[in-house]
């Protein structure tokens, strides 16, 4: 299989086997955010928006002549086999940094593309925690990169596993210092905004945002 017509989640976890790569390697390769590898994983029929098509023709073509051989083998035995979620390569377990930055009566949000396969669109920016990064520095470096915005950890809210992604979140409240909200990420995200802090329930389902978050945005005047 020289060509792939259309790049699906099982595919892009398969090329990313093919190279041998971690979550985060692979990631870094494309220049995309390890949760969206990391949501290939977890669906497999997803169909990864065109700039992403174009992102994975990319690598696939930059591939030595063995990995293309180890991709071809690779996607002819499951296609002939049959897939399922079972027999793709397994995802990584992801720690990753919530900023949720307030300014005023204000919070930051990013929204997401919509073919991120768990269905989020709006959201608190948010980054992965690399290994020997502290949270807190994933945190400010994470609103930095996606928003523009610089900020400063004022308060650990705490960690859950994430009820939609299944990954584990460590949540900050921070306080804004400067920069002006902009979208510095086009890859993953469509938008960034301030919105009161009132209203996020309107762009975050409530049942989804982290009981702790709530608490301390009432808290907020």
């Amino acid at each position: 299989m020289d060509v792939i017509e259309v790049w699906s989640g099982r595919y892009a976890c398969l090329l990313q086997s093919a190279l041998r790569l971690t979550n985060e390697a692979f990631a870094n390769q494309l220049g995309i955010a390890v949760r969206t590898v990391a949501a290939w994983h977890a669906d497999p029929s997803v169909v990864p928006r065109a700039e992403m098509q174009q992102l994975l023709d990319a690598a696939h073509e930059r591939a030595s002549g063995s990995a293309r051989q180890r991709f071809a083998l690779l996607a002819a035995k499951k296609d002939g086999n049959g897939a399922s979620k079972s027999d793709t390569p397994a995802a990584q377990v992801l720690r990753v940094a919530i900023s949720v930055v307030v300014r005023q009566g204000e919070v930051l949000l990013v929204c997401r593309r919509d073919d991120d396969a768990s269905g989020i669109t709006w959201q608190f920016p948010a980054g992965v925690i690399k290994p020997g990064t502290k949270p807190e520095t994933a945190t400010v470096r994470e609103a930095l990169d996606e928003t523009g915005v610089h900020c400063a950890i004022r308060q650990n809210l705490g960690s859950r596993l994430h009820p939609v992604t299944g990954v584990i979140c460590e949540y900050f409240l921070c306080e804004y210092l400067t920069g002006e909200a902009t979208n510095s990420d086009t890859i993953e995200n469509v938008d960034v905004m301030w919105v009161p802090r009132n209203s996020v329930a309107r762009f975050i389902s409530a049942d989804t945002i982290f009981p702790p978050i709530l608490a301390a945005l009432e808290e907020q005047t």
